[in-house]
């Protein structure tokens, strides 16, 4: 597996359980590239989705992808504070072409006040019998969960006080 560097411009690939594209997001900054861990930056970066529809990002992200994780985490910087939305998905891998992972539908959203809340488990329920994921997957990823909450009551990681301020600023001087 090749490792993005700093400051290079990737492409970030969602897939689903089926092998299909999910969604893809144009461009984010490496800030740090190692094998097992991935932090980017983007603003206003072109989303599109498996039918071909696209968006634009509306607040600058700070995205943290881990090879020992089983979820990937984005810090969005809104002016009342810092929103998470955190994938529960495979640790990743890097190719020339992309970041990328499979996206396994279960998601935390995380207040700025630390508050959360876990989205979509209709949709991996749905997804899981019809994709027929593994019952592994369905261990790993409900272990997972149980990690990542323990992650935000911890403030651990990205949702430690200062991370995504101190990335930021690193991406910042990219940006100009």
């Amino acid at each position: 597996m090749r490792i993005p560097t700093e400051g290079e411009t990737i492409q970030i690939h969602s897939y689903k359980h089926n092998g299909f594209i999910h969604r893809i997001w144009d461009e984010t900054t490496v800030l740090k590239g190692t094998k097992s861990l991935v932090i980017g930056g983007n603003d206003r970066t072109i989303v599109t989705e498996s039918d071909g529809r696209t968006w634009v990002t509306r607040e600058p992200a700070i995205c943290y992808f881990h090879t020992d994780h089983w979820f990937n985490i984005i810090g969005m910087i809104r002016e009342d504070g810092i929103y998470y939305y955190c994938n529960l998905g495979s640790p990743f891998v890097y190719d020339s072409e992309a970041l990328k992972y499979i996206d396994y539908d279960l998601d935390i959203k995380v207040f700025p006040d630390m508050t959360y809340t876990l989205l979509d488990e209709d949709e991996y329920e749905y997804h899981r019998k019809q994709m027929g994921y593994p019952d592994v997957i369905d261990h790993i990823l409900k272990r997972n969960v149980d990690n990542l909450v323990r992650w935000i009551r911890q403030r651990k990681g990205p949702f430690s006080p200062d991370f995504i301020d101190i990335w930021y600023e690193r991406y910042l001087t990219y940006r100009s």
